[in-house]
């Protein structure tokens, strides 16, 4: 309906029989339902709040990174800092079941990545995410956390402190509305947008089943480049990454993917 009809008001302002040939009936239902006025009036008094913002595609400080994506949230909720949005950055992820080094690994790098100017953005999961936040955090460049809930659910909860600190210093952003719970279908939904922010992205411990590896396939359909920790021959967690390595294509493709050790 956007791209047919322009901003949001000339949208509200067309018959709905116009609309019917641009969107399903439950959306063109959607725009009288008294449900999506309180959802409206909620997300509105949230973001009155210090800190508190509601970013959309006609904003000027929208990220750009993710209009080069093909499904560009038309809306993104953000708390903390949001300038980052306009920020060079770079993903890091891998698997919640990180060992020690790798947790290691990826709060180093993201550390050192973030005091040579990349914001680190990554999901806020357990285990590698949150171990590059708290990297990024630890640099001059700070971090993103995408998440896969509203941005008023903290998940898990065991990242309640980190999330404080991200507010603070860092910037969450959501294109959930409030109070969406952590419903699995989200998050695979939500990486698109953890490498759509970044230029590139960094996977440390992943297993061949990982989501990460979604994350990581998603980055190199946006064009990003994709980058890889090799890790143990005999480490699970390490085969995931080796995978990205051995499928590095021809020197004639775009697309690479980077073995850092």
């Amino acid at each position: 309906m956007l791209r047919q009809f322009g901003l949001p008001q000339a949208v509200l302002e067309r018959r709905r029989s116009e609309l019917t040939a641009h969107a399903a009936p439950a959306v063109i239902e959607a725009l009288d339902s008294q449900s999506v006025r309180d959802a409206v009036a909620r997300a509105l008094d949230w973001a009155a709040a210090p800190g508190h913002d509601v970013v959309t595609l006609a904003d000027e400080h929208y990220p750009r990174a993710l209009l080069e994506t093909p499904d560009p949230p038309p809306v993104l909720y953000a708390l903390g800092r949001t300038d980052l949005l306009q920020h060079p950055s770079l993903a890091i992820v891998g698997s919640r079941n990180a060992t020690a080094q790798g947790e290691h690994n990826a709060e180093s790098f993201a550390r050192a990545l973030s005091n040579a100017g990349l914001s680190i953005v990554s999901g806020l999961a357990v285990g590698i995410d949150a171990a590059a936040h708290r990297g990024g955090l630890a640099g001059t460049s700070s971090t993103i956390a995408v998440l896969g809930t509203g941005i008023d659910v903290v998940y898990p909860k065991r990242n309640v402190e980190l999330v404080a600190a991200i507010a603070e210093r860092g910037l969450l952003v959501s294109e959930f509305p409030l109070g969406t719970a952590p419903l699995a279908h989200n998050f695979p939904r939500r990486n698109r947008l953890i490498s759509g922010l970044a230029q590139g992205c960094l996977v440390v411990e992943a297993a061949l089943a990982s989501g990460s590896l979604i994350t990581a396939r998603t980055a190199a359909d946006q064009g990003r480049e994709v980058f890889a920790i090799p890790g143990s021959i005999h480490s699970p967690l390490s085969k995931g990454c080796h995978a990205l390595i051995k499928s590095v294509p021809s020197s004639s493709s775009r697309q690479r993917t980077y073995s850092l050790s």
